[in-house]
């Protein structure tokens, strides 16, 4: 009882506290943030304002399948606003994407029913994809709710012309257009769609050079969309000037290279002024842009005939007028000949023209009997039927002479029908 306590070691007790400190602070904060292995790192979320203002950045830019892409990850990240929905409903008409389009402001009206733009946009996608009236239908419902939206006043326009070039409606629909094209103007002379509708109203009533002033108002405002370059262009075509209708294809095409329309303006064009050996290299770009289109095979294959590719031109031209699968497998739909379509009425007279140039004439005499009992008041295509039955004829009474080479041989007359705007 009497043994002499010791003194407490403090030096090595405070060690030891801050050896345990110091454990405590790895186990609960170091060790904490490292991250198992085979766990994906997250990433920092992007504000949805800056993904918008990206993407309305690629729009401008002209870029318009990335702008697509870049407001579908705003709508990820804010999904319950329906003007981001609005805005890449109108960029996928730009771009060509008319069903998607539809889509996009259908799910707008989801979130707000009242939505004037979203019931505008979507009439304008409708419009394209030839529902004109259910279009008509939005783009009024349009108006009531915001009778001063100018651009559902412009896309209006593009709704009641293109109604008229399908046979929906009758020219009467013209004066409202002009008129709607006009109200556009009053609300918003500035912006692109009004001065798109203006040149498109412009451009159905034959003033052209007016039309070319409006679509060049447009391409100031935003100078990388293609399809002002489109209708830049087929206006320079009506009035022949056929260099400039060349360069504003080129400029669409360049723009926006997957669509296969500049290759076929290009391609008649290039026709019209006789230079057939460039009209069939831009009809063959055309169809390897979309090889499921009819009407680009037609085309190409008037190219392939003039050229005097005979056997090359049956072939293409046959899925016009009877349909079929291609070497690729693709299933080709025929069109149907109608009347007051000179396009598809050159497709079946050069069909049977050169059935006739292969010797075919029984079935070129069928064809260009469907073409006389079908369309008689075509001029055209009456003119050539009765040059196939003629050939035809002479084929029976004559020696029949070997075909030409496809290096020499010329192709037959046809006469170009005038284009419509």
């Amino acid at each position: 009882m009497n043994r002499r306590r010791k003194r407490p070691n403090w030096f090595l007790i405070i060690l030891l506290c801050l050896l345990i400190l110091a454990g405590s602070y790895v186990n609960r904060y170091i060790i904490a943030d490292i991250q198992p292995i085979g766990v994906p790192t997250p990433t920092a979320t992007v504000a949805p304002e800056s993904l918008i203002a990206q993407a309305d950045i690629e729009f401008k830019d002209g870029k318009l399948i990335p702008a697509i892409e870049t407001y579908k990850k705003a709508i990820a990240a804010r999904p319950d606003d329906p003007t981001v929905y609005i805005v890449l409903a109108r960029t996928q008409v730009f771009a060509g994407k008319y069903k998607d389009a539809q889509i996009s402001a259908e799910d707008a009206l989801l979130l707000n029913p009242t939505n004037s733009m979203a019931f505008a946009v979507r009439a304008w996608a409708l419009g394209f994809q030839g529902d004109y009236i259910q279009a008509e239908d939005d783009i009024q419902r349009a108006l009531e709710l915001d009778p001063n939206n100018a651009m559902a006043h412009a896309y209006y326009v593009e709704i009641l012309v293109d109604s008229f070039y399908d046979g929906v409606n009758s020219f009467d629909v013209i004066e409202k257009a002009i008129s709607e094209s006009q109200v556009a103007q009053a609300l918003a002379p500035d912006i692109l769609e009004t001065h798109r509708a203006r040149g498109y109203i412009l451009e159905a009533t034959g003033n052209y050079e007016e039309a070319i002033r409006e679509y060049d108002a447009a391409i100031a405002i935003n100078p990388n969309i293609a399809d002002l370059y489109l209708s830049k262009g087929r206006n320079y075509r009506t009035l022949g000037i056929y260099d400039d209708a060349i360069d504003a294809f080129t400029r669409a095409n360049a723009l926006n290279p997957e669509d296969p329309t500049p290759d076929l303006f290009m391609s008649r064009t290039y026709a019209t002024r006789g230079e057939y050996g460039k009209a069939m290299q831009y009809a063959e770009s055309a169809v390897a842009d979309n090889p499921a289109d009819t009407n680009l095979r037609g085309n190409l294959g008037v190219m392939y005939y003039r050229n005097s590719y005979w056997p090359e031109a049956v072939k293409e031209l046959e899925y016009v007028v009877k349909g079929g699968t291609t070497e690729e497998g693709i299933q080709m739909e025929s069109i149907n000949l109608v009347p007051d379509s000179p396009r598809i009425a050159e497709y079946y007279f050069t069909y049977a023209l050169t059935l006739s140039r292969l010797e075919r004439c029984g079935e070129a005499l069928q064809i260009a009997q469907l073409v006389i009992s079908r369309i008689p008041a075509d001029e055209l295509a009456v003119e050539n039927a009765n040059e196939v039955t003629n050939r035809c004829q002479q084929n029976l009474v004559t020696t029949p002479e070997a075909p030409l080479s496809t290096a020499t041989a010329e192709p037959a007359a046809t006469i170009e029908s005038t284009p419509t705007p």
